[in-house]
């Protein structure tokens, strides 16, 4: 397919020119005489590239705003700026608020094409590198058949068509990002944009300014996050990191819809679907004065809970599975010979949850390609802790020779029943065959050692 081109300039002769220097390379032109027609071009369809002429026709307007207007649509498209009497500090604003390049008059026909071609090759590029980067997140599916894992699975199916605000909370790792963005795909905004403010990694500062923009001296605009998620969804992660001074501000925007600027004397009006996500307890926070009770109801329409993997132990081969076959596809190599037998997969903590597991099987994936069951099992054990035991805690033996008889018999029951139900997945039948034991004395014994039901 032809890459399309849009000329705007309002001289005939250059704009007849730079049209027939680009149609004899077999490029799709469009072009405009002045600044009204360059506006309805541009918003008719957004063109593969742009030559702007500064100087139009219009006092009040020139090829500034039509660059910052482009660019308020893709920042994306490439935009060649040209202009035959222009200063120094025009052409570095130009390049400032995303033109791509600068070109003086007159031009050679070398010249023009040179920066057309690059300015496209760039452009391409970073498409490629956005297919990329949405295929290696987009390509991930929810796995798992655990029961947490079918629930929310069936209820953001039920959510598809509906636009209530959802709090998605769960421990570091464990899928918030990704049950967004499935949420927004399934919904009626998916071909609108989906913006992520992760509110942990923000400066103190910075705050209101992400959020909500900012108008500058000189004309300038900075878009905030709600503004660029407008028609779509933004899913504020980490909302619990968001000031207790900003929280009313948010809380008045999702009560009016509107919002000014940093600045700004302007409503702005924005219609969004808001999804949050926190890792900590709102509702301790709220009791401790660091959150906005209201501001919690507003967000928490629709609460969905995302519990940690060592809870849902019998979802670890159906992700190991799903990521070698994921991982070995994106890294050109052979799928990794991870045995999900390993002991280690079911008694390990997995502080990071299902991130850490898809980091191990990318890491063993990598590393151990054409290597055996047995080396992948070592390079596995080594990268592992071979307990749950926290590691600054001293060994089980250890402590139990500062106990009792009886306490330190209680610890060791304890601690070596949970491992072997994590290793069967909570299956009680097949823990009570193992450890030659009847089911309904090991149900006994879990009751008394106060063990309950693990996934």
């Amino acid at each position: 397919m032809h890459k399309e081109i849009l000329v705007i300039d309002d001289n005939p002769d250059i704009r007849f020119l730079i049209c027939n220097i680009l149609k004899e390379q077999n490029f799709n032109v469009r072009s405009a005489a002045n600044y009204d027609q360059a506006v309805i071009e541009i918003n008719k369809k957004l063109p593969d590239l742009a030559l702007v002429d500064i100087k139009l026709d219009k006092e009040d307007k020139d090829g500034i705003d039509l660059l910052k207007l482009i660019m308020s649509k893709n920042k994306s498209t490439p935009v060649i700026v040209i202009s035959g009497h222009a200063t120094v500090q025009v052409a570095v604003e130009a390049i400032r608020l995303g033109a791509y390049e600068f070109i003086e008059k007159p031009f050679s026909t070398e010249k023009i094409l040179n920066y057309v071609n690059r300015g496209l090759e760039t452009a391409s590029l970073k498409q490629e590198k956005n297919i990329i980067e949405n295929k290696l997140f987009h390509s991930f599916e929810l796995i798992g058949k655990s029961p947490s894992i079918l629930k929310i699975k069936k209820t953001i199916d039920k959510l598809a068509t509906s636009e209530s605000r959802i709090l998605i909370s769960g421990p570091t790792g464990s899928g918030k990002e990704l049950v967004a963005r499935k949420i927004h795909k399934n919904s009626n905004r998916s071909k609108e944009p989906f913006v992520i403010l992760n509110a942990a990694l923000l400066k103190e500062k910075t705050y209101e300014k992400e959020l909500f923009g900012q108008e500058f001296e000189d004309g300038n605009i900075s878009f905030g996050a709600l503004e660029r998620a407008n028609r779509g969804t933004l899913l504020i992660d980490e909302v619990s990191e968001i000031p207790i001074e900003t929280q009313a501000n948010v809380l008045r925007v999702l009560i009016d819809q509107k919002f000014k600027r940093i600045n700004g004397s302007k409503d702005i009006n924005v219609n969004i679907r808001l999804i949050s996500s926190t890792s900590k307890n709102l509702k301790t926070l709220i009791a401790e004065g660091k959150f906005r009770e209201d501001l919690f109801h507003r967000l928490n329409v629709v609460p969905l809970e995302l519990i940690s993997l060592t809870q849902r132990t019998e979802d670890i081969p159906l992700l190991i599975e799903y990521f070698r076959e994921k991982l070995s596809d994106i890294n050109g190599v052979p799928k990794a010979k991870i045995d999900i037998s390993n002991d280690n997969l079911y008694t390990y903590n997995w502080p990071g949850n299902v991130r850490e597991l898809r980091n191990l099987v990318e890491r063993v994936t990598i590393l151990s390609s054409n290597e055996s069951k047995e080396s992948i099992n070592k390079l596995m054990d080594d990268i592992l802790a071979s307990s749950t035991l926290d590691k600054n805690d001293k060994s089980l033996i250890e402590r139990s020779f500062a106990e009792p008889l009886k306490e330190a018999r209680e610890h060791f029951e304890k601690e070596y029943l949970t491992i072997q139900l994590k290793k069967n997945h909570g299956n009680i039948s097949k823990t009570a065959n193992f450890i030659g034991m009847e089911r309904s004395a090991l149900h006994r014994k879990l009751k008394s050692l106060g063990i309950k039901g693990i996934n």
